[in-house]
Parts: C-alpha cells; structure tokens; sequence
C-alpha cells in the first residue's frame, strides 16, 4: 500500500484547514441543507416550550440545545423522504429541550405553584404587619390548618438529582430488598412441604392436638374440652406430637 505522506505532511502543516475540512464533511451537503429546512421547527418549538411557564430558561438556550439534536439528526438519518426525517427531529428536538429545562428546573409545575403560593401569602402579610409573619397567620391566610401549611412546605421542597453511583451503598438500607432472594423462597418451601409431610405422618388424634394447639391457638383447658379428656391428658398428648415431629425434622434447624 502506498501512502500518500504530503497529504499528512500538509494537514500537520496547517492543522486548522484539516479541522475545517472536517467540520465542513460533517457539517456541509444534505446535513447542512436539512439543518436549514427544519430550523423555524426548532424556534417554534423553543418558544413553545419557553412561553409554557417555565420562568428561568433562556429562549437562546433552548434554540442551541434544538439545534445541536436537529444536526445529529440529519448526520445519523439516512432514511429516503422528508416525512420520516420530519418526524424523527422533532422528537429528538423536543426531547433535549425538556431535558435541558429539567436539568435547570428540578421542580414540578406543582412544586412551582406551591412555592408561589406561600410566597405571595408572607409577602403580602409582611407588607401589612411590618414585619415577619408568624406560621399561623401565614397558614390563616391561606385559609390552612398549622398541619396542612406544614405539609405543603414539605411538598414544595425542591428535588435533588443524584447520580445512582455516587448515592449507592451496599449498606445502607435504603437500597434494601425486604422481599426474600430465590434461595430463601425455595428453602421456605422446601422446610413448609416437610413439616406438612411430618405432620400427616402422625396419629389421626396427635394431628388434632397439633392442630388445634399451633393452628388454631387453643390452650390446654380448650383442648381438653374438645377431646374430652384431663388436661394432663393433652399435655402428654402434645408432648408426643412434638417428639415424633423433631425426630422427622432433624435435618433442618430446630423449629419446635
């Protein structure tokens, strides 16, 4: 293969042509053209979206952060007609301004009014008191129980963004899982379908003592009325169950 080393020489030569040129690829021919067509797109939907309540957000920001999504459109769409590049930009547009008004306003539109709300109400009060209002007249004048402006400050509290990897730990419990792994299920299951085995293995009448004992929570008095026989009868009863029931589970942890 032979290599052409004036063409490498000259782009060391006057690296900003070669950075020109290649802003001029990417950039240049049907890239450039579909930028230009699909641009009044992304005003109207920058102005949309600015004009949407959303105090704070620069309309020259959301025109960029459009624009950068409608060239990495017409770069990566290779499809045939202008119906299905239409359609897929403005999606992509659309998507990376309400990423960028999320990234800036962590807060809800509900969030918004909240705090609105309870600023208007202690600004207007601190106008007419001369000085700062109390808890209570804020909440009076929100037409509010103490508890329920307690509340809605709660839920006006802004929300904070975390990146998974810098907030997770192996021990902290919130990232917990209280629902058992599939080893305890199956073990659980395993210790359940044994001890039914064990005790449908018993006597017909120490099945009832065990039954009515662990099942149904009598005491000894109720069983023996239910038998018909002394109490001191049920507790040897019983007392027999639980042997023939820890020699037939011997195998797992000691349950009884």
């Amino acid at each position: 293969m032979i290599h052409d080393h004036h063409a490498f020489a000259r782009a060391q030569d006057n690296p900003g042509a070669a950075r020109l040129s290649a802003a001029s690829a990417a950039y240049g021919g049907d890239v450039a053209a579909r930028v230009r067509r699909f641009l009044p797109m992304v005003r109207r939907l920058a102005w949309h979206h600015q004009g949407a309540g959303r105090d704070g957000i620069e309309i020259e920001d959301l025109i960029q952060a459009g624009l950068v999504a409608l060239t990495e459109c017409a770069q990566r769409h290779h499809g045939p007609g202008e119906d299905g590049f239409a359609a897929y930009a403005k999606l992509r547009v659309r998507g990376a301004m309400v990423d960028l008004i999320r990234r800036q306003l962590p807060l809800s539109r509900g969030v918004t009014e909240r705090r609105r709300l309870i600023a208007s109400a202690e600004t207007g009060l601190h106008a007419a008191l001369g000085r700062a209002p109390a808890e209570a007249e804020i909440a009076a004048a929100l037409g509010l129980a103490a508890s329920e402006l307690d509340s809605l400050r709660h839920a006006a509290q802004a929300i904070r963004f975390e990146a998974l990897d810098e907030a997770y730990a192996d021990d902290n419990p919130a990232f917990a899982d209280p629902a058992p792994d599939s080893l305890a299920l199956l073990e659980d299951a395993e210790l359940r379908e044994s001890v039914a085995s064990a005790i449908a293995a018993l006597p017909e009448r120490l099945q009832l003592v065990t039954q009515l004992y662990f099942v149904e929570e009598l005491n000894l008095a109720e069983i023996a009325t239910v038998l018909e026989v002394s109490i001191p009868r049920v507790h040897q009863l019983k007392a027999q169950a639980l042997d023939r029931l820890r020699a037939a589970l011997a195998e797992f942890v000691d349950i009884l």
